[in-house]
């Protein structure tokens, strides 16, 4: 299987680096105001991977951000998935043209289903499925509407389109350090058919082993505010995600013993 990976996170508002409680805009802490400084910090600490939410673009329907993730880009190494405002193959374009490693679209996936079939038909691999829910129910706008539309449901739909990735996020745990259920992802995976990243709750390094006890049906895991407030450092994090990722690997070849030694190239 594939590695199981920490994503810290950095969510920009007001070209900060920030967190929201519950996803409330009027809950805001501000962690950096430097988020390109703040991704340094986070690639010497051993991050490899860097979840970048554009907030304003969320919230306007526009990227409004795309200038600070070029430099972050430009100064770290690190693969950077970015989500936020991507409403556009304009936009997705200058993203890959960036470097971007994924481009999630989230809204989108509910609000202009041509757009998104348009794109990951042309993008492929590149692009990653983004479902953020509350009870279940699909949020949109930067999770201030309900779409009336179950997270199951749309994960099977977004994997009958071709996504690849999917990130979904549990609103009601986001920034809150509450802690995850491992559960929800379990069922996210079983509906999209592949593992899946799981975002919303992480308090600390027992969430990430809570989660590595069903790594199979899961990709990697994005910390934020348990990461800014030293609840789990990205070193832990990393090393958490690695322990995962072996026991899934065990887990496989006991399940299919008669598959080892064959080459999946």
């Amino acid at each position: 299987m594939s590695a199981v990976h920490l994503l810290p996170a950095i969510d920009i508002l007001g070209g900060k680096a920030v967190r929201l409680a519950k996803g409330d805009y009027d809950r805001v802490t501000v962690y950096h105001d430097d988020p390109a400084a703040q991704a340094q910090a986070f690639e010497e600490e051993g991050a490899l991977w860097l979840h970048v939410v554009d907030l304003d673009g969320a919230r306007s329907g526009m990227p409004e951000n795309i200038a600070i993730i070029e430099r972050i880009l430009r100064k770290t190494l690190l693969k950077v998935e970015v989500g936020g405002g991507i409403r556009s193959l304009d936009t997705v374009a200058r993203l890959a043209d960036a470097g971007v490693s994924r481009v999630v679209l989230g809204t989108s996936l509910v609000a202009d289903p041509a757009f998104a079939e348009a794109a990951v038909a042309e993008y492929g691999a590149l692009l990653t499925a983004g479902i953020d829910a509350k009870g279940g129910e699909v949020a949109v706008a930067g999770w201030r509407e309900g779409a009336g539309v179950a997270a199951e449901e749309l994960a099977r739909h977004v994997a009958q389109l071709g996504f690849r990735h999917l990130v979904y996020t549990d609103i009601a745990r986001d920034g809150m350090q509450t802690g995850i259920d491992p559960q929800a992802y379990v069922r996210m995976a079983e509906a999209f058919g592949r593992p899946v990243i799981a975002s919303g709750g992480v308090a600390g390094v027992r969430d990430i082993e809570r989660l590595g006890e069903v790594a199979g049906s899961i990709e990697g895991v994005i910390a934020g505010r348990a990461v800014y407030e030293g609840a789990l450092s990205v070193a832990e994090g990393v090393r958490a995600c690695e322990e995962a990722t072996r026991a899934a690997d065990a887990a496989a070849v006991a399940a299919n013993p008669c598959g080892m030694g064959v080459s999946s190239v």
